[in-house]
């Protein structure tokens, strides 16, 4: 079974967290998390919160056990960008982009997703 958590609009640049996001993908849900907890990027931060809140998911919502549980996929998609100006030379404005991201953790307990039929 799959469980999701997502952390939308997190200032933080998609280039700087997507490398932290692959060495993710594949751990067990404790090493992740002493991944997250140990490293110095910022990413570190916003990626752990996302990974506890699916393991909070999976605990709560789905009644998975975390010793079971792996990250199956940690993605990084672009979010909208703030744009600010900066001053410049002779008056003029010189353009800042502010780039956002949306932060999406997927965790699995390999196990098949069973679907009963439906009934008529």
């Amino acid at each position: 079974m799959e469980v999701t958590a997502q952390a939308k609009y997190t200032r933080l640049s998609p280039d700087k967290a997507r490398p932290l996001a692959r060495r993710l993908q594949g751990l067990p849900v404790a090493d992740a998390l002493a991944l997250t907890q140990f490293s110095k990027m910022k990413a570190a931060f916003y990626l752990g919160k996302t990974l506890k809140s699916a393991l909070a998911n999976a605990q709560n919502n789905a009644d998975l056990s975390v010793d079971t549980l792996r990250v199956k996929e940690a993605i990084i998609n672009e979010g909208p960008r703030l744009r600010r100006f900066w001053p410049r030379a002779r008056g003029s404005a010189g353009p800042v982009r502010k780039r956002l991201c949306h932060v999406r953790i997927v965790l699995t307990d390999g196990q098949p997703v069973s679907v009963e039929p439906a009934q008529a």
